[in-house]
This record gives C-alpha cells, sequence and structure tokens, in this order.
C-alpha cells in the first residue's frame, strides 16, 4: 500500500535527507561576492515556502542580525550596508524574482541559490555571485539541508561565520540517524489522525514549530498550527476553554509540545507543564516531544526529521500523496493568467 500512494518515493528522500549537508556545501565552496559592504548592518535571507526554511534555520543560530522575509520587494530594512540572501529551489519563485530585481535595481550586495529557473538566468545576466543546487530535484520542504548548508557555506566563505558551524553542519551526514525517528513519527500520526494539531515549543524553536506545520500542510494535506511559549499562555491557551461549545468539539484537536529539557529557561518548561495540564482538563489530548541533540543544529534537524516523518505517515493514514500539492501548482497558475 505504501508504495502505491507515496507514488514519489518520499520516504527515501527523508531517509537520504543527511546526504544533502555535504552537497549543499560543496555547491556553495567558491561563491563570494568581490567586497561586502564596508559597514555590514544586516543580513535578509529571501524565499518562500520550503525555500524560505534555510532563513528561518538561521534566525534559529541567531548568529547575528538576520532576518528572513517572505514576499514581494525587499523590506524597509534592505539598503547599502545589507547583504541580501535570495532563496528558489525551483529557481522560479516569483516573489523571490521580485526581491532579485529590487536588489539588481538598488544596487545591493546580492548572492542566489537555486538549481537554476530564472534566478540563475538573472544572475548570469547581472554578474551576481550563484550558488547552483545539484540534481535530483526533490520536492523544496525536503531540500532544507542542501538549502541551508549552501547558506552556511556562503556566510563561511565572506568570514561571516565560525567555521566550526560548517564541521558541525557536515558532520550531520553521519550523527542523524533518520531512520531512528520514523516508529515514533508513525506512532505520533495516528494520534493527530482526524484531529487539527497545534505545535507548541519555546520561542528558540519557534522556526522548527512553523517547519513541522507546513509539512503537515503540505504533506498530510490537513490544518496545522504553530505558537511558541510563553507568548501563547497569553491569549492562545484560553481558547481551549470554552472549545467544547460551539466551535470545534474537543476530540477533533490535539497539541504537541516540542520541548528542550536541557536548554529551556526554568520558568518556561513550568509553563509547559501547567499548559499541558490545564488544556487536558478541557479534554484535549497533550503529548510532550522531547528534542534531543548534542549541539544546535543537531537538535533541530532531529526535531524537523521527525516532523518529516510525521507528516508523512500522517498522508499515508489518510491515503494521499506525500509529495503532491495540486493546490499551490493550481494557485501558481491561475496566478500567471
Amino acid at each position: 500500500m505504501v508504495t502505491k500512494i507515496d507514488k514519489s518515493n518520499m520516504r527515501q528522500v527523508i531517509l537520504d535527507f543527511p546526504k544533502q549537508f555535504k552537497a549543499g556545501l560543496k555547491a556553495a565552496k567558491r561563491v563570494k561576492l568581490a567586497t561586502l559592504p564596508i559597514h555590514l548592518e544586516n543580513i535578509i535571507i529571501c524565499g518562500m515556502g520550503g525555500s524560505g526554511l534555510p532563513g528561518d534555520i538561521l534566525a534559529t543560530l541567531r548568529p547575528f542580525d538576520v532576518s528572513s522575509y517572505k514576499s514581494y520587494n525587499l523590506p524597509l530594512q534592505a539598503g547599502i550596508d545589507s547583504l541580501i540572501i535570495c532563496v528558489s529551489y525551483s529557481g522560479n519563485t516569483e516573489e523571490t524574482i521580485s526581491a532579485l530585481q529590487a536588489a539588481i535595481d538598488k544596487r545591493l550586495s546580492v548572492i542566489t541559490i537555486s538549481t537554476g529557473g530564472k534566478l540563475e538566468e538573472l544572475s548570469h545576466q547581472h554578474n551576481i555571485p550563484h550558488v547552483k543546487l545539484p540534481a535530483p530535484y526533490i520536492p523544496p520542504r525536503l531540500a532544507l539541508g542542501e538549502m541551508l548548508a549552501a547558506l552556511l557555506q556562503i556566510l563561511i566563505n565572506h568570514n561571516l561565520l565560525d567555521k566550526k558551524l560548517v564541521k558541525e553542519t557536515a558532520q550531520l551526514t553521519k550523527s542523524l540517524k533518520v531512520k531512528d525517528s520514523e516508529e515514533q513519527g508513525k506512532a505520533l500520526a495516528k494520534r493527530i489522525y482526524k484531529k487539527i494539531p497545534f505545535i507548541y515549543v519555546s520561542r528558540r524553536f519557534m522556526e522548527v514549530a512553523w517547519i513541522w506545520k507546513n509539512s503537515l500542510n503540505e504533506t498530510a494535506k490537513i490544518l496545522a498550527f504553530a505558537n511558541y511559549f510563553p507568548e501563547l499562555n497569553h491569549n492562545e491557551t484560553v481558547g481551549f476553554s470554552r472549545i467544547n461549545e460551539a466551535q470545534i468539539s474537543n476530540k477533533d484537536v490535539c497539541v504537541v509540545i516540542l520541548r528542550d529539557l536541557e536548554e529551556s529557561f526554568t520558568r518556561v518548561l513550568k509553563q509547559m507543564k501547567i499548559t499541558k495540564e490545564l488544556i487536558e482538563r478541557e479534554g484535549v489530548e497533550v503529548e510532550f516531544v522531547d528534542i534531543k541533540g548534542k549541539n544546535m543544529l543537531e537538535k533541530i534537524f532531529s526535531t524537523v526529521i521527525l516532523g518529516f516523518w510525521t507528516a508523512y505517515w500522517l498522508a499515508l493514514e489518510y491515503q494521499v500523496d506525500p509529495t503532491e500539492i495540486k493546490i499551490i501548482e493550481e494557485f501558481k497558475k491561475k496566478l500567471k493568467e
């Protein structure tokens, strides 16, 4: 049944995920601007959907003033002292092409990352450094390791990151045990099945929760939501107090709390525990999932991979192809008309 539903063999793509890191590092090894802004103020990563995820992860690592931008044109803080990095896995994302064109028009420092497409074409036309990611083409949301590794290598090339981070990135090829978390993902999928999941994390891992949400949306084709502590306890938790009345049954939602027991603030861990107790009192199922890893990169990607597995096996529970995203493809087609 698995091969009948998983027509593009997404399972193998997930199993091969750690191989992406070395491929991304290699692709970006010699990509560098001739000169950086003298007074570099910020780095802006422009990308949409799966191609926006590397910027989210970089923001999680927080090595300097970096922001992830997901729209047309460029944000207000983009200026002569900015470094703009445009990421589009396909190379044809119109919002990202708009951002690149804006950077070209303003003569800003810019680098691009793609597998080809219009982004590569414009880069060659305007002598912009471009990272060409290697084949085969896979769903952009699953190419995160490759794109992030390329992004980190670019920053290393400009002496903007500690080289230790590239070493840690390359080590992920061996340290990530993808198969080990498949059964956990399958079990989570069974608990989430026929429910709307809320993915909760500490602020530091908000972008990871966002990746879980995106995976559940695109791979399992379900609604999912993400929020973070402590902010959610100032608003969202109130929504559970009347959940079994007019809006939706308490049996139709569930909460997954991703927690880092080693490095989270003690008060945040206490908030997680209290929140679980209060929401369960309303008849809503809540589950803790502990984040594991020797360093921040391992913690991020071991949790991301678990999210991939959960979404994958949930798609199989619903008997839908985990790879196809017909409604997004239809949207893009209509946008071009």
